[in-house]
């Protein structure tokens, strides 16, 4: 029961992607079934997908092979990435470590800089039509969930 569970929700994860890189085709984006599977393994239960999309997670745009998939839960942010020959990368972050975003539209792809506590995390490679889809989908998702997680944790705090 839980591998079928399992495997709806990676196909639901590949097909939500390949619908982004169909309505934005000119998102530079590779292997992306491999880049699901490691996502659909880290999202736990209770969690739900608010939004995603693939973009290459570099600080250069002219590297191309570094394809990943971000995705918007009603817990955290995850950006999951398959490395080539073995082993992948995943990154959570949760509301209390986000600070800001910046949008950047170049001539021909765009940006998303998201900055955290730690690090800046450098999304490139996107279609500049998608930028305004991304912003928004950020922008009511920061409003839904960081309100809620900071009054939590101050919450706690009092007690």
């Amino acid at each position: 029961m839980d591998e079928q569970k399992s495997k709806l929700s990676l196909d639901e994860i590949y097909l939500k992607s390949c619908d982004f890189l169909k309505k934005y085709p000119w998102t530079i984006a590779w292997r992306i079934r491999q880049h699901s599977k490691v996502l659909a393994k880290h999202i736990n239960a209770g969690e739900e997908i608010l939004y995603i999309f693939p973009a290459q997670k570099n600080p250069n745009p002219f590297d191309i092979f570094s394809t990943c998939i971000v995705a918007f839960t009603n817990k955290r942010i995850v950006i999951a990435q398959k490395k080539v020959y073995w082993g992948y990368l995943l990154m959570s972050v949760t509301p209390d470590m986000f600070n800001d975003f910046e949008v950047y539209k170049g001539l021909i792809l765009g940006r998303l800089d998201i900055d955290t506590i730690k690090e800046v995390i450098r999304l490139s490679d996107i279609d500049p039509r998608a930028l305004v889809e991304i912003e928004t989908s950020l922008s009511e998702y920061l409003l839904k969930v960081k309100p809620k997680f900071v009054k939590k944790h101050h919450e706690e705090g009092k007690e």
